[in-house]
């Protein structure tokens, strides 16, 4: 793939200034040197529009979810090829350039960038334990790296889904074909995780869940059974070997659970605010 390719980083934020310059910093340290960088904020309150403009080639406000800022910042984007990113990650400085050469390799119309989380803390610790067991899981991973002839051939991320529309777009873009992984990595810094907060954004997201399984059936319905996942069956030997955090990741997959299913319950979607910090996909 050509150096001189145009790859715009689109980054929505939404008080996101515990995380929001490594994040940003990382997409500045990439080795592929033709990057935009894009920020489209909703709101922020605590700094990090200063942060942004640091970092970023264009800072848009935008709103009023998640998906409607991804859509905005594409509009705004010049590059051939689109990458989001969530401000709470951090790219290995080979992410862009590996996943251009795995691009041009396979012609796929999207790559999916494997994940691994960071944190502190006995929840963080089976949240990392967790998304190590979704290593090439095709019901968890999705694309974030798109062509973009491709992301506006399927109209982009849908606007009535928060939470779901990465999953919703790789589906669309996929068409029952598996999508291919860049080797390098991002790293999801959850912090440190507290269980109220955890569980607001579980409902939040799940409000518009409803509005996703009728677009996919039951491949939305495997997704949705966050307890008993074919990963953490395929893993039984590496959740074996750490029993008390394994015991941590089933409580904690029960009770996201169950404030998800009030989520879906409650059918409104728009009409309640985000809790607050920024808001990333929690799987």
């Amino acid at each position: 793939m050509s150096n001189t390719a145009l790859v715009s980083v689109i980054v929505p934020t939404r008080n996101s200034i515990r995380t929001i310059g490594a994040c940003l910093s990382s997409v500045r340290s990439q080795t592929h040197p033709s990057l935009e960088l894009i920020v489209v904020d909703k709101s922020s309150t605590d700094g990090t529009l200063e942060v942004a403009r640091e970092y970023a080639d264009v800072v848009q406000p935008g709103g009023p979810e998640r998906s409607a800022q991804r859509n905005l910042g594409a509009r705004i984007a010049k590059g051939s090829y689109l990458f989001f990113v969530d401000s709470d990650m951090i790219l290995q400085p080979t992410v862009v350039f590996d996943s251009l050469n795995v691009m041009k390799a396979s012609g796929a119309p999207a790559v999916i960038i494997p994940e691994e989380s960071i944190g502190e803390g006995f929840w963080a610790k089976c949240r990392i334990l967790e998304r190590s067991c979704y290593e090439g899981d095709d019901l968890v991973e999705a694309a974030r790296f798109f062509r973009r002839e491709i992301f506006e051939s399927h109209a982009g991320f849908d606007e009535q889904l928060t939470g779901p529309e990465d999953w919703d777009l790789s589906l669309r873009v996929a068409r029952g074909s598996p999508l291919p992984r860049a080797h390098s990595q991002i790293f999801h810094d959850e912090g440190r995780i507290r269980l109220g907060s955890a569980l607001a954004k579980k409902f939040y997201y799940a409000r518009s869940f409803r509005v996703y399984i009728r677009k996919h059936g039951t491949v939305a319905l495997r997704q949705a059974n966050i307890i008993v996942r074919p990963a953490f069956l395929r893993r039984w030997r590496r959740l074996l070997r750490h029993p008390l955090l394994s015991a941590g990741i089933f409580v904690l997959k029960g009770l996201e659970f169950g404030a998800a299913l009030a989520g879906a319950a409650s059918g409104t979607p728009r009409s309640l605010p985000p809790p607050s910090g920024s808001l990333e996909k929690l799987s």
